[in-house]
């Protein structure tokens, strides 16, 4: 592996067809879980009838349904004999639970990662209280007993509390290698807590004191389930070297990808949502500029990709084709949209102007008309945004594109231009490079929140390994 890639993709199928085996030093993998659901519905009993469903990004869940059956008889019948009688002991334990549907998708998922993983290879699995217990009997059936080093103890010191139970204030992440005698590490040192050894270094114990990120930190990016770089970068410069290649199946906001590109070392991240893939871009550009070279593969990069990705998913079609443009999703809630699929903010004036903000929809259907234009200038009116786009896969008609003109312009007070108020996109115009015509903000991306610029050595090498 001699560069960085980032897939869109569902981690078990990139992992079986594009990773190699024994071609990762690190996996650092933070598995989607609906924390803020009741724990006691993952044992509850499901009728199996339910139809597959897919992750998505601020509504993670697992459901025992036809897909997490069909994936707990593979592994059974397929995986390692160990590995398949835990699974059908826990089966007989579980019975037909969403709990027992996670174990079942996370399964397959350790097993390639076992075999992706270098004979000197480390792999940090970060889980909370809900399933760390069965996420460790699971390690052990793919990894062997022998090969767990540690319960790390993330502590952190923010959450809330509860008269009910002690407050849970910490994380747990569960280290494995691939190889008991013959895996790298280098402890970190952490500042001497004891009167003692006041002002004295010492190696970090297996519980680490390490802030959660505050609402106001500058490397908060918005994403619910992100964790703080310093968490990441103790795992990361102990249990591999630079130019060492670091794997995040599930990279979520990127943070693992992040930090290990700002330590040189190589990496390949995967998540399953165009949005987490979208948030990832900006960072890695706010990060490290236009001196960072990486691979993305799975996005649509054609007309006919595009056309599959709507068929398969509208939301992530949406997800993807409002990242072209740089916009942000709106907030998904029960009941309708408003006719609002994404905004784009921009400030066009110099000193003390309102933040301003493009209203944009997406339509990948067949049966686009003028009336969805109209529509989308009653939105912009109603909203007091300042401009309007429609996103089209269907080339959109004369008279769709007659009523986008009769809105006029907007006249931006800080360039002294003029920009047409309503805008009819293409896809296949968004792929061939076309954008939206709107003032270029004189203030930092207020569209998505801005990633701190990364901090390196200046001895190192501006060669960044690509």
């Amino acid at each position: 592996m001699n560069e960085n890639i980032l897939y869109y993709g569902d981690n078990l199928d990139v992992l079986r067809q594009h990773v190699k085996d024994e071609s990762v030093d690190l996996v650092y993998l933070d598995p989607p879980f609906k924390s803020d659901k009741n724990y006691n519905v993952l044992f509850a009993e499901q009728d199996g009838s339910r139809s597959a469903a897919q992750i998505k990004a601020f509504d993670d869940t697992w459901t025992w349904d036809q897909g997490a059956a069909r994936a707990y008889q593979e592994i059974v019948e397929e995986g390692p004999e160990r590995l398949s009688e835990a699974m059908q002991a826990f089966r007989q334990l579980l019975g037909d639970s969403d709990m027992m549907a996670y174990l079942a998708m996370m399964a397959p998922r350790l097993v390639q990662l076992r075999r992706v993983l270098k004979t000197t290879g480390s792999i940090y699995l970060h889980c909370d209280w809900t399933a760390s217990a069965h996420l460790r009997l699971l390690m052990d059936a793919v990894f062997g007993p022998q090969s767990f080093l540690n319960n790390v103890v993330w502590c952190y010191g923010l959450g809330g509390s509860s008269k009910r139970y002690w407050p849970r204030k910490h994380d747990d992440i569960l280290w494995y290698c691939k190889n008991p005698s013959h895996h790298y590490f280098e402890a970190a040192q952490v500042p001497a807590s004891s009167q003692r050894m006041k002002g004295q270094m010492k190696k970090a114990p297996n519980y680490w004191d390490i802030p959660t990120i505050n609402n106001m930190a500058n490397e908060r990016l918005g994403y619910p389930t992100q964790k703080p770089e310093a968490l990441l970068e103790r795992i990361i410069q102990s249990s591999s070297k630079e130019g060492d290649t670091v794997l995040d199946p599930f990279c979520g906001c990127g943070t693992a990808v992040a930090v290990a590109q700002r330590l040189n070392r190589r990496w390949i991240g995967i998540d399953i949502t165009h949005l987490a893939v979208t948030v990832i871009k900006h960072r890695l550009q706010d990060a490290f500029g236009d001196e960072l070279h990486y691979n993305l593969i799975g996005e649509p990069v054609s007309l006919p990709d595009a056309q599959a990705l709507a068929k398969e998913d509208p939301y992530q079609f949406q997800y993807w084709a409002l990242g072209l443009v740089g916009a942000r999703p709106v907030e998904r809630k029960k009941g309708a949209d408003r006719g609002i699929d994404g905004r784009l903010y921009f400030h066009d004036e110099v000193q003390g102007a309102k933040t301003k903000q493009i209203i944009l929809q997406v339509k990948s259907g067949q049966n686009i008309s003028v009336a969805h234009v109209r529509d989308l200038r009653g939105v912009v009116e109603r909203e007091q945004a300042e401009m309007g786009v429609l996103i089209t896969l269907q080339e959109p008609s004369q008279p769709m594109r007659t009523e986008a003109a009769g809105a006029a312009f907007y006249h931006s007070p800080g360039w002294q231009q003029r920009y047409p108020r309503l805008q009819i996109l293409t896809v296949a115009e968004l792929l061939a490079g076309k954008r939206i015509e709107y003032p270029p903000s004189r203030q930092v991306n207020v569209t998505y929140k801005k990633s701190p610029k990364a901090k390196r050595n200046p001895a190192e090498s501006l060669h960044l390994l690509f």
